[in-house]
């Protein structure tokens, strides 16, 4: 199957049409069908799985303090300046390490290794390099592992980022979302703009191989104006990747998002006149468009990927390693084996009394099925590479010796045709294909074959655009 223009096609009609609540499909099922229900044994299986399949891993760490709180966040943080907070939760995430390193093969290899949060450097040196012994002692990481971390340029100097560098991390990103003053104090964000130019300047001179930067769209006092010379300012700091994300709204979920001038905000016509704008900018610019949210130089990893057709995604979002399984380590961390899910407790106390009695401090889990497979695999496919051969599938899951593809998804099939009427794929014999304007609404085409979203509200997500 042939791959895509990177040009995107922008119709501010259809997009209205189609944004709606919908996962973010890091993972099917998605997240919130996880359920305290699980049967935690099934963990323990998996990772045998994988030991006698040597299946490579990769770790994340979640670190949940933060100084302040930034006001548009979605991510599981404990706000706090008591530094002391650190040194018991490093202790019992170490223990947790030790713990589900005595159940992993220790010849199974390392590729990637994320720590984020909460805000990572919020730890000191010393309790940043106790935390990689730990890791490194419990662990065999690749020689050309990924190891990347997440850091608030508010908390850095230059000294702290070359010792991130010697330690061993290679990747690196920090969140922007604006450079503009008023929006910045209206999220309880401030960083001027020569904090940010001066972290960069320091990361470069660290020689990191990768450094991406995080901007938000649809904040207080954001107009289009305004968000293309924070685009423009984000190209003269000339990062490898750049993440748009489009402002989750979720106050039900996350409260302190009420603290924000909702009114303030940029309602939907000047969100995609932004958005629009965006793409513009960054494709001109020489950045390959990833896929929904995410932009990189061509001769990224990720861009390198998704022409090859071997883009995947998983819990830390697009990835270029396939078959590992994640480990996450911390509270509300996901790991994901192949065919079980499940997140560690949210609280504190909880993860600590878990750890304390022996226990494995899962919260919640699920087990997927054959049909969850089968319908990952389509979705993750049309997330990543935008396209979809059914030979394929059918070769995979060995569906031609019951019912071939357009039997097995029939009912999913007759619903894609009014999103092929309006441009958002094309289908032939054999496949899907998703159009330019079709990558901007990625979400929706997956969203068909997701059937856990059928029997709920889908204002548990985020809108689509």
């Amino acid at each position: 199957m042939k791959h895509l223009s990177p040009t995107v096609r922008f119709d501010a009609a259809l997009l209205n049409k189609y944004n709606q609540p919908l996962p973010r499909y890091t993972s099917y099922p998605p997240a919130t069908e996880l359920t305290d229900r699980f049967d935690r044994s099934t963990f323990r299986t998996a990772l045998a799985v994988g030991n006698h399949k040597k299946t490579p891993l990769s770790l994340y760490c979640h670190i949940p303090f933060c100084e302040t709180p930034c006001y548009f966040c979605g991510c599981n943080t404990i706000i706090t300046q008591r530094k002391q907070v650190a040194e018991p939760y490093l202790d019992y995430l170490a223990r947790h390490i030790r713990q589900i390193a005595s159940l992993v093969n220790p010849d199974r290899r390392v590729q990637q290794l994320h720590w984020g949060g909460g805000t990572p450097n919020y730890l000191s040196q010393r309790q940043v390099e106790f935390l990689w012994n730990q890791l490194n002692e419990n662990f065999k990481l690749d020689a050309d592992a990924e190891v990347s971390i997440e850091i608030n340029p508010r908390y850095v100097d230059r000294d702290y980022i070359m010792f991130l560098r010697m330690l061993g991390f290679n990747r690196i990103s920090f969140g922007i979302q604006d450079f503009n003053p008023k929006v910045q104090e209206a999220v309880n964000r401030v960083q001027p703009e020569a904090m940010l130019f001066n972290v960069m300047e320091w990361i470069r001179e660290a020689r990191f191989a990768s450094v991406n930067v995080d901007l938000i769209y649809g904040l207080p006092f954001q107009t289009p104006e305004t968000f293309e010379e924070t685009v423009q300012k984000t190209l003269e700091l000339n990062p490898d990747r750049i993440a748009v994300f489009n402002f989750a709204y979720v106050p039900w979920l996350k409260p302190i998002q009420k603290r924000m001038p909702q009114a303030a905000m940029p309602n939907a016509a000047e969100k995609l006149k932004i958005l629009q704008m965006t793409i513009a900018q960054l494709t001109q610019n020489g950045y390959v468009f990833i896929g929904m949210d995410h932009f990189a130089k061509p001769n990224d990893e990720l861009a390198i990927a998704q022409q090859a057709g071997e883009l995947h995604r998983n819990f830390q979002g697009y990835t270029t390693k396939p078959e590992s399984d994640l480990l996450g380590f911390g509270i509300t961390s996901i790991s994901m084996l192949q065919d079980v899910y499940v997140q560690n407790h949210k609280r504190l106390k909880d993860f600590y009394r878990a750890i304390d009695a022996g226990e494995l401090p899962i919260a919640q889990g699920v087990q997927l099925t054959r049909d969850d497979l089968i319908r990952r695999t389509v979705i993750m496919e049309l997330m990543c590479q935008f396209q979809l051969s059914m030979p394929d599938l059918e070769s995979k899951y060995h569906l031609g010796f019951d019912r071939d593809f357009n039997d097995y998804f029939e009912s999913e099939l007759s619903l894609l045709d009014a999103l092929e009427a309006d441009g958002l794929l094309r289908r032939w014999g054999d496949g899907i294909e998703v159009t330019s304007i079709g990558r901007l609404l990625i979400r929706n085409i997956a969203s068909v074959f997701d059937t856990y979203l059928r029997h709920k509200s889908s204002q548990r997500f985020s809108q689509s655009v």
